[in-house]
């Protein structure tokens, strides 16, 4: 994913409508983004370290900044953020990315939702919210995200996330909760293709998927067009062999006619052995690319899980995401989008560090922090 030369990052947050009335405008809402954007990075992880993080660097932050009435306090963070209008700060957040990572025709752009475990309160009976986010596995950096209430409601999410997005010619790959003809429908409207996982959702078609492999398989593809590709993995005392079919023969399916642009469909079966037991498990995949390229639709299969790995395990164990208790209002959306601007920034940066040990840099380095913000000399 190439980077484009952009305007700072703090310039596309200036559109952003101050949520409050005149009278309790202490503070500019410029400076209160900057400052908590700049903490975030520095691994301040809640509205009181941000509120110290400000008040440790004030001498800096004045040199470009007004801070009129000094640094505003984690009060002042904490009720400037639920105020703010989620999807309007996740707007300007894609834009931002779009204005800096141009992507690339084929690459796989992974669309998954992650719970933020103790974002939940018990007392107003409210879930813990579940953030949509989609993830451009070349770079490996988040380009949007949008807020549900539930795991079960990512199908109504996903619609709004793709709207925000510029996928043209990506491959976009969903598990099977997102597996619906709706989402596939909007993916092809934004010109890219799909991939969708199925397991369960669909019954009838993953039972029709998977009788057509197994026919095709024992049948050898005779007078079938098909691909083919097998990759032996070994490590740690585990051996995985993987092994992917695709074919374009949709036509044999009597649910293909159901399902808007469908050109191929996919089984991968990953047989795994550690410690002398072997396992194996099957797992299909419908999609619209239109060529039976196994290599292609098996790549794109495991980067999607990418996002798990390389994506939500980082907001987990850098930015301890799960562990965050934010819930007033729009606070803990919020947070979250300030944690995928933190960790894009420093996922794009080349320097040899871990994203924890980053965060510690920037915190002691200004010239670092500044090269982050892209607006180094």
């Amino acid at each position: 994913m190439p980077r484009k030369k952009t305007a700072s990052i703090v310039e596309h947050f200036a559109i952003l409508v101050d949520p409050r009335i005149d009278r309790t405008k202490r503070h500019s809402l410029h400076d209160i983004i900057v400052i908590a954007i700049c903490g975030m990075i520095c691994g301040a992880d809640d509205w009181v370290a941000i509120q110290e993080f400000g008040e440790a660097r004030e001498d800096w932050f004045r040199t470009f900044l007004d801070l009129p009435s000094g640094i505003p306090s984690h009060d002042t963070f904490g009720r400037v953020f639920a105020a703010l209008d989620p999807e309007a700060f996740s707007r300007c957040f894609a834009a931002w990315m779009r204005d800096v990572a141009e992507l690339t025709d084929g690459e796989v752009v992974a669309i998954d939702g992650k719970t933020i475990r103790r974002s939940f309160d018990r007392a107003s009976s409210r879930n813990a919210i579940h953030i949509v986010s989609a993830w451009a596995a070349e770079n490996g950096v988040a380009i949007g995200q949008v807020k549900t209430d539930a795991k079960s409601n990512e199908i109504t999410a996903i619609p709004r996330l793709l709207e925000m997005l510029h996928v043209k010619g990506c491959i976009v790959t969903i598990d099977a909760m997102g597996c619906q003809k709706e989402i596939a429908s909007k993916i092809l409207e934004k010109e890219a293709d799909y991939l969708l996982g199925l397991k369960g959702n669909q019954p009838q078609l993953e039972i029709e998927v998977a009788a057509y492999f197994d026919a095709a398989i024992k049948n050898k593809f005779v007078g079938v067009p098909h691909g083919f590709h097998e990759t032996t993995e070994r490590g740690h005392g585990r051996v995985e062999r993987r092994r992917v079919w695709c074919t374009t023969d949709v036509g044999a399916l009597a649910s293909a006619e159901a399902w808007p642009g469908l050109a191929s469909i996919i089984r991968v079966e990953a047989e795994r052995t550690i410690g002398g037991k072997k396992s194996v498990e099957c797992r299909h995949f419908i999609s619209s690319m239109k060529k039976a390229d196994a290599r292609k639709a098996g790549s794109a299969v495991r980067e999607h899980w990418g996002i798990e790995n390389k994506h939500h395990w980082i907001l987990d164990i850098a930015f301890r995401e799960d562990d965050s208790r934010s819930r007033v209002d729009n606070s803990a959306q919020n947070l979250a989008t300030l944690r995928h601007i933190a960790l894009n920034l420093l996922k794009s940066d080349t320097y040899k560090l871990g994203v924890k040990n980053k965060r510690l840099k920037a915190g002691w380095d200004i010239g670092y922090l500044l090269k982050l913000l892209g607006i180094a000399k």
